[in-house]
């Protein structure tokens, strides 16, 4: 019977144009602020699915690293142990460090990823090359796969160079007493390969063997910096992880993707709940066309309610009444929005409609992914939008004191 009443009072004639023209204004008004909010939140999550699949590219899903010092060490036995968890399907040893790169007498700081022949297993990095090849070591001879930027900074030509990049690193143990002849150990690599995959990676890393780095930086094996892990599709980062920190114990930090860009992934969620504030604001403005539609919806119908109030009707039935009315306006309002800014993602991501200024991006217009968790987020933000604008008018009408005349 309320919902009756309250379609009823929405669709039915005013005494008053001025009363049906701000109800559809209201309906316009939260259409247009739900398209937005949608819209938006769709490509914040295409930015965000997009720096996370670029991110992917380098970092593993599961990391392994020291809790303190910058290596650790892991025997055969345990290894083994690690292969055997759960949801693992690859696993490969990595060693970083920090060294002076030398080509053409330019000196040039950059980090050294040594990686072993799983390592195409657990990244994306060989689907990354742009120029040359993918290759680190070709018949005992380090080779070195550089970050475009890097490349281009150092003035080498991957596809073409026969000159090798010598490669300084200091020796474990030199200090300030060490001569300096003997604080450093150096040799010399080949650029073969450039990646592309973001400018992070792109301006500093050089990827070659591991058995070379560990050479200059005389480690044993099973001495690495981290264990990159890559796990089974459909199989949760963190179960695994769980799993891994019990088997290790705490002298190792097992690190989910997420774990290793902790700041630049809470940032974008920080960004995406600011803009979702922000944009519920906006509806919240627009709900005040609702308070003053119902307002004057509630002045329209007084005798209404006070014949249903000399039936016998409570307060309480009159206030859900003007209440399913406010609801009613604020879910035409929202169907029409979602509408509206489901089409336009729709045609955003199969036409590529609104395209990215310049042209150093990935992707050539705005990316966007619609989630049903955002759905059901901002479904919720209209619903308590409306019960909020409609409970003032809903309570003056509840409390309207019942004036019968003879006539």
């Amino acid at each position: 019977m309320i919902w009756q009443f309250a379609t009823r009072y929405f669709w039915a004639k005013k005494s008053t144009n001025a009363i049906n023209i701000i109800a559809w204004i209201s309906v316009c008004a939260i259409a247009v602020g739900t398209a937005a909010l949608f819209i938006i939140l769709s490509v914040f999550n295409g930015f965000s699915e997009l720096v996370a699949s670029l991110y992917s590219s380098f970092y593993p899903s599961i990391k392994i690293v020291p809790a303190q010092g910058k290596q650790l060490y892991l025997d055969t036995a345990m290894l083994q142990r690690i292969r055997a968890v759960p949801g693992i399907v690859y696993y490969s040893e990595v060693v970083e460090e920090k060294a002076v790169l030398s080509y053409n007498n330019e000196p040039t700081i950059a980090i050294l990823k040594g990686v072993d022949s799983n390592y195409t297993r657990v990244s994306g990095v060989k689907n990354k090359i742009i120029r040359g090849k993918y290759e680190t070591m070709s018949q005992g001879i380090p080779e070195g796969v550089f970050g475009y930027d890097l490349e281009g900074a150092m003035g080498i030509d991957v596809t073409r160079s026969d000159i090798p990049v010598t490669v300084y690193l200091p020796r474990p143990g030199a200090d300030a007493t060490t001569l300096p002849e003997q604080a450093l150990s150096s040799d010399v690599l080949f650029p073969v390969g450039a990646f592309n995959i973001q400018q992070d990676f792109n301006t500093q890393y050089v990827i070659t063997d591991i058995g070379f780095l560990r050479r200059l930086l005389s480690m044993k094996g099973g001495q690495m910096s981290a264990l990159e892990v890559a796990i089974a599709p459909n199989v949760s980062d963190k179960s695994v992880q769980n799993s891994l920190q019990r088997l290790l114990g705490s002298k190792f930090v097992v690190q989910t993707r997420f774990d290793q860009n902790q700041s630049l992934f809470a940032i974008m969620q920080t960004e995406k709940w600011f803009v979702y504030i922000i944009l519920s604001f906006v509806l919240v403005i627009a709900a005040f066309n609702m308070v003053g539609s119902l307002s004057m919806l509630v002045i329209e119908k007084q005798k209404d309610v006070t014949i249903l109030k000399a039936m016998g009707a409570h307060e309480s039935l009159i206030r859900r009444i003007f209440l399913a009315e406010g609801l009613l306006i604020a879910g035409f309002g929202a169907v029409g929005g979602f509408v509206l800014g489901f089409t336009i993602c729709w045609l955003q991501q199969r036409f590529g409609i609104i395209k990215l200024g310049g042209t150093s991006f990935l992707v050539d217009a705005f990316p966007v992914s619609m989630h049903l968790a955002d759905f059901l987020l901002i479904t919720i933000t209209i619903l308590a939008i409306g019960v909020g604008a409609g409970w003032y008018p809903a309570r003056t009408a509840a409390r309207q004191a019942i004036e019968l005349k003879a006539t």
